[in-house]
């Protein structure tokens, strides 16, 4: 089998902070799956990753002489991976803009590429080809990778029946004859009404949809995720694994294990694991002069204008808002912070701060955000390791160049 290595660029890692403080961009979740998940579906072999030198003992690459080393930033497809699969031994892959996709080779001959020591040959691709260069791409992409990850798990299996308590609006079948909602085994969906008419619904195992919600497709529920009674769910709308949400969403990723269960908006929104967003919290996704935001960005230190008219909040893991906290459009939440009271913070807020807009912000305790960590995690029969540690260590002294 082929030996694959999604690798970050530094840029990229960079450019999607704070998602990529704690994980490699192969690991972010847009549309159904991740994006290794993607991959080894098109592309099947021994995987591992290339990333951030501090993420490397936990994520760590298993080099073998030669390796097909592939950018973790871009979404495959079927006629991508049989490109990648083509490329003789030292040479590369990129795009019309010369971005490389994918190089053929040694470790070693890798590093040196990617430090421009080395020339090889080049091979423009011009087939289908999702490149994702900043958080935003995310939300912005989720909808159609959700309708190809749909096409790719239900392939050739039944769903289970909807109960009769529900109401389906909208072709049962998509153009392709593939039913527009697909249910897991042990998923539980119960007074619910589902609209597939702009795309399909996927509820994965024991997923739940209660009594008295709208949902609306594109959208997936992960296994064991939670939609609670009465909320109302838009389209391009992904719920990662053992998330649970209330109130208003409209196109959100969430990676997973976050909570955001009562009254409240989020949109156009990017959030990570272990997140909790209190009763009451509204999150702005566009601005009341209605021009273009900026969004901060970590790898030009500065808020960089982008040509979005709707942009809501992308908060890093295991931050959290109290009840009745807002956020302005484009607000960028860091790892482990803290945000509550009254008023808006300012749209940065850096990791590991604590406070609330009106007292000021103060640096997170490690020692106390490591306990409510392991606790928070503990839940969900997950351990928070050693080496996790040593990585929100690594944050927590890089987020003090930010403050």
């Amino acid at each position: 089998m082929k030996n694959v290595i999604l690798y970050d660029s530094a840029s990229v890692h960079a450019d999607m902070l704070p998602l990529s403080f704690t994980r490699p961009v192969s690991d972010f979740r847009v549309g159904i799956t991740t994006i290794s998940e993607k991959w080894q579906h098109y592309l099947p072999g021994n995987y591992s990753v290339y990333t951030a030198p501090y993420l490397r003992d936990k994520f760590t690459p298993h080099a073998q002489n030669t390796n097909y080393f592939v950018a973790a930033n871009c979404l495959p497809s079927a006629e991508l991976a049989e490109a990648v699969c083509s490329l003789a031994t030292g040479s590369a892959l990129a795009m019309p803009d010369g971005e490389y996709i994918a190089f053929a080779g040694s470790m070693e001959e890798f590093e040196a590429l990617v430090k421009n020591e080395k020339e090889v040959p080049v091979t423009t691709f011009h087939g289908p080809c999702t490149p994702l260069h900043f958080l935003y791409d995310l939300f912005l992409n989720n909808g159609k990778a959700l309708a190809d990850d749909y096409h790719v798990i239900t392939a050739g299996r039944a769903s289970q029946p909807l109960s009769d308590s529900n109401r389906l609006i909208g072709n049962p079948l998509l153009p392709d004859g593939t039913p527009a909602l697909f249910i897991e085994e042990g998923a539980w969906i119960e007074g619910a009404t589902i609209n597939v008419s702009e795309g399909p619904v996927y509820v994965g195992r024991g997923a739940r949809i209660s009594e008295g919600s709208c949902v609306r497709g594109p959208l997936a529920l992960c296994d064991h995720a939670q939609v609670n009674m009465g909320a109302k769910i838009y389209g391009n709308t992904t719920l990662g694994p053992y998330c649970k949400v209330g109130g208003e969403l409209n196109n959100v990723v969430m990676f997973g294990y976050s909570n955001k269960a009562h009254d409240g908006y989020l949109g156009n929104a990017v959030i990570g694991e272990w997140c909790n967003i209190g009763a009451g919290t509204n999150a702005s996704n566009l601005k009341n002069d209605y021009s273009k935001i900026r969004l901060w960005n970590y790898n030009k230190r500065s808020f960089v204008r982008t040509d979005l008219q709707f942009c809501g909040l992308m908060m890093g893991d295991h931050s959290k808002a109290g009840i009745n906290c807002m956020f302005n459009t484009a607000t960028v939440v860091g790892v482990g912070c803290n945000v509550h009271g009254a008023g808006f913070p300012r749209p940065f807020v850096p990791s590991f701060s604590e406070g609330s807009p009106s007292a000021g912000f103060r640096d997170v305790d490690l020692r106390k955000f490591f306990d409510i960590a392991a606790r928070v995690m503990a839940r969900r029969g997950i351990e928070l390791t050693e080496l996790d540690r040593r990585i929100f260590q690594a944050i927590s002294e890089a987020a003090a160049s930010y403050k």
